[in-house]
């Protein structure tokens, strides 16, 4: 199983309507050393794109909420329990893993830590958004360009 790819249709999410608008959708585990080291830059869409970024994690509500308060993550979020039905349909083989999804598409999909896919999709939001472009991560962020979840 491979992440969806774009051109993609995705799946739904209860409670979420694409209709609204484009979406970063954001797959983590709390116990995910590479998702904690990104879960702040996370933080940097929702505070550039406000209402356009929704985490989806696989843990129970109560350690979403810790992870939440310890990383600094303010954005909405769906827990994703065992069998992991939205995980599956996403074909989430890492974590952390981005989409953004227009239009009922995907239209990026960034798997690991990647800077340059995480600043990819924070510009196409700025675009379809008539938004300012805020970069995710640059060279002095003491991040790595990559690191595999």
């Amino acid at each position: 199983m491979t992440a969806l790819a774009p051109g993609s249709a995705a799946p739904s999410i209860p409670g979420v309507a694409f209709s609204d608008g484009p979406l970063a959708l954001f797959f983590y585990k709390v116990t995910c050393p590479v998702c904690q080291m990104v879960a702040p830059k996370t933080q940097t869409f929702a505070h550039a794109y406000p209402g356009r970024i929704i985490g989806i994690g696989q843990d129970p509500e109560e350690k979403l909420a810790t992870f939440d308060q310890r990383f600094g993550m303010s954005f909405e979020r769906i827990s994703d329990l065992p069998p992991y039905e939205l995980s599956n349909a996403y074909g989430i083989r890492v974590v952390p893993t981005l989409f953004l999804v227009e239009d009922g598409h995907v239209t990026e999909s960034v798997e690991s830590w990647d800077r340059d896919g995480f600043n990819r999709v924070s510009r196409r939001l700025a675009d379809v958004t008539g938004m300012e472009y805020a970069p995710i991560s640059g060279e002095g962020d003491d991040l790595p360009p990559f690191r595999p979840g």
